[in-house]
């Protein structure tokens, strides 16, 4: 038989799991194997090898998502594991988790006790950006406006097209650092994520406190308000802390 797992949690916190149970992937349930002094959520493995589909991210995600609820009162947040990890018995794992990282592992729990990653994405639309940009800008709209209906050099060219991306490289950096002012105080750390997108401005996790959530909620409304609700803001106030959580750095 072999094993998916989804998340290593406190041994401490077997008593607040009971109750309903977890659904996994392929329907299977959701169990906990004790690796002292660890406990591992997994579920059988119907498959040697589980595809990244919708289907089963949505899937990993709900269980990791209901560990969380569960254990969310008691200040208990899981380490989530990556998508797709099966193994084939439990000395791996127990080799892994116990013997080689227990303190790191044990540190982490401890350091996300009581504690939730929440997203931020800002999005926006550039060629609209830069509208905005030119209009309130004189000196570079009269450099764009020179140049127009002319025959440009390569080397004009390339000029308007620099000035015109600095500006954009600017903007994007002082709506940044507006938001990391009002929101970096109110977290414990922060990440900066990949901008997954070309209208992508901003990718940020938060880690912040259980309680704080609804004032970093009310934060980001603001400052969307701040900005005239020009750009585009997407706030996942429920997501593991999957930023948070290296294994490979722990390796």
């Amino acid at each position: 038989m072999a094993f998916y797992l989804y998340a290593l949690l406190p041994e401490s916190a077997r008593p607040w799991l009971g109750g309903e149970t977890i659904t996994g992937l392929d329907g299977a349930p959701v169990h906990l194997q004790h690796l002292a002094p660890f406990l591992v959520a997994y579920s059988e493995a119907k498959q040697n090898r589980y595809l990244a589909s919708r289907a089963n991210l949505l899937g990993h995600e709900k269980v990791l998502e209901t560990l969380m609820q569960r254990l969310e009162p008691h200040g208990v947040v899981p380490l989530p594991l990556q998508f797709g990890l099966v193994v084939e018995d439990w000395e791996s794992p127990r080799q892994e988790f116990v013997e080689e990282r227990q303190d790191i592992l044990l540190a982490a729990l401890a350091r996300l006790a009581g504690k939730r990653e929440v997203g931020v994405k800002i999005l926006w639309n550039r060629e609209e950006e830069l509208q905005r940009l030119l209009a309130a800008n004189t000196p570079l709209r009269q450099q764009r406006d020179d140049l127009m209906g002319k025959i440009l050099t390569v080397e004009e060219a390339i000029a308007i097209g620099q000035a015109l991306e600095a500006a954009l490289e600017e903007r994007q950096q002082e709506i940044i650092d507006r938001f990391l002012a009002v929101l970096r105080p109110l977290s414990h750390e922060v990440v900066t994520g990949e901008l997954l997108t070309e209208t992508m401005l901003y990718n940020g996790a938060f880690l912040i406190d259980l309680e704080k959530e609804p004032i970093f909620a009310e934060a980001v409304e603001q400052l969307d308000a701040e900005f005239d609700r020009q750009y585009r803001i997407r706030y996942n106030n429920y997501t593991a802390p999957y930023n948070f959580v290296n294994f490979a750095e722990t390796a």
